[in-house]
């Protein structure tokens, strides 16, 4: 359950409790999914709380809410003030926030006439993706770049995630890797993906993604460690035995993968590069030293 009777959100200008926000049924977002957000991680930090890449977020927001022609005014230093204050009012540390914008009662096909934030927040204290994953090639394309902003966080577009997620599972597996339209590897239903050869880590680049917050991070974090990570197109084959892989994203965080398509990666993951990204990752958004030279060696 993701709020009780006590829980409060932002909602339509004011603190509410959840249990009694109420959204109208003739919204382009309820009927179309013209709507927009986010996926925010909050942690525990110096007896507190703080957002991992607050801004980023937010910026990507309104981004999103722009390049949608959905008019939205909050500023992202306000966003971040609402946040934190329901953050507040839950005495949430440890926590996942989901700001969406949502689209006032219009039934045309014209673009929103006005909108109004959510922000809602829960605890999180583990992931929704378990580690080391057996994954599969889904049979549902990412949308076309040339028919969405794929670049922007559309709640419509995760109709194609459900497809792709609850295939792979029907087929006795954890995620899905999903192709563009292409048919090169994308991303999972809902998370961006790393594959690791002989010391160097791949990814798909922009255009065909939603390029990640998290993945941004991963690849800061791979020039820190003097990784080398290369942006490239490439197909599920290439990535099939590879020494490697992983899943990454503001929820997710890094995860590991065991196989695609019931091809195993062949190094285990505590001696890959992989795990080395995965620590500095999780020291990364809790504020903590890492020791470079000795995870390295």
């Amino acid at each position: 359950m993701y709020y009780n009777e006590n829980t409060v959100i932002y909602f339509h200008g004011q603190f509410v409790k959840a249990a009694e926000a109420k959204t109208d049924l003739y919204s382009q977002s309820l009927h179309y999914g013209y709507a927009v957000f986010e996926g925010i991680r909050s942690y525990p930090i110096n007896g507190g709380t703080k957002m991992f890449k607050g801004k980023e977020h937010y910026d990507r927001l309104r981004h999103s809410a722009k390049v949608m022609r959905i008019p939205f005014e909050y500023t992202t230093e306000k966003l971040m003030e609402l946040t934190y204050e329901v953050l507040k009012r839950n005495n949430f540390t440890d926590a996942y926030i989901r700001p969406i914008v949502l689209c006032s009662p219009n039934m045309a096909l014209s673009k929103g006439k006005e909108s109004y934030i959510a922000i809602e927040t829960w605890e999180w204290t583990n992931g929704y993706m378990s580690n080391k994953m057996k994954i599969m090639t889904s049979s549902y394309r990412r949308p076309n770049a040339d028919a969405f902003h794929v670049d922007a966080k559309v709640s419509g577009h995760y109709v194609n995630s459900i497809l792709a997620c609850q295939e792979a599972k029907d087929n006795g597996f954890d995620e899905a890797l999903v192709l563009d339209s292409n048919g090169f590897v994308a991303e999972s239903s809902g998370a961006n993906i790393f594959y690791e050869n002989d010391g160097v880590l791949y990814t798909a680049p922009k255009g065909n993604i939603l390029p990640g917050i998290t993945r941004a991070t991963v690849i800061g974090i791979c020039k820190e460690l003097n990784i080398p990570v290369e942006e490239k197109l490439f197909t599920p084959a290439e990535m099939k035995g590879a020494d490697a892989g992983f899943f990454c994203g503001t929820a997710a965080e890094v995860v590991a993968l065991s196989s695609l398509d019931n091809v195993e990666f062949k190094k285990n993951w505590e001696d890959s590069l992989s795990y080395v990204i995965q620590q500095a990752y999780k020291c990364k958004v809790l504020e903590k030293p890492f020791q470079l030279q000795e995870q390295v060696a």
